[in-house]
């Protein structure tokens, strides 16, 4: 899916400036409530995904996917497909996690 971050920023940005005051309708604080609930889930579903096909070169390479992300950025693996996979893996399972919290993290 193609997001166009800059057609919608402004009004999504005064969006959550009302949510924040309290200044929108119940429906829209459910809605939004929902979307960020519905992003939530879809994050963990990929996480999880992705961590289970992580999980797979663990087996394979009997490693941590930590322990290989390391040696990966060190340049002490060499570039088997099998390796850049994993490496590509590795960075988007950060990058959900990241997003994940940034979601779930309350004091935000």
């Amino acid at each position: 899916m193609t997001v166009h971050v800059s057609t919608h920023t402004k009004q999504v940005s005064k969006l959550a400036k009302l949510y924040e005051d309290g200044q929108v309708s119940d429906a829209t604080a459910r809605t939004l409530n929902k979307v960020v609930d519905f992003e939530v889930h879809q994050l963990q579903t990929d996480l999880a995904a992705t961590e289970k096909d992580m999980g797979e070169f663990e087996r394979q390479y009997g490693m941590s996917t930590e322990d290989f992300f390391r040696q990966w950025q060190a340049g002490v693996t060499d570039d088997r497909m099998d390796y850049v996979e994993w490496a590509s893996l590795a960075q988007m399972a950060e990058n959900l996690r990241k997003r994940l919290e940034f979601l779930t993290d309350e004091t935000r």
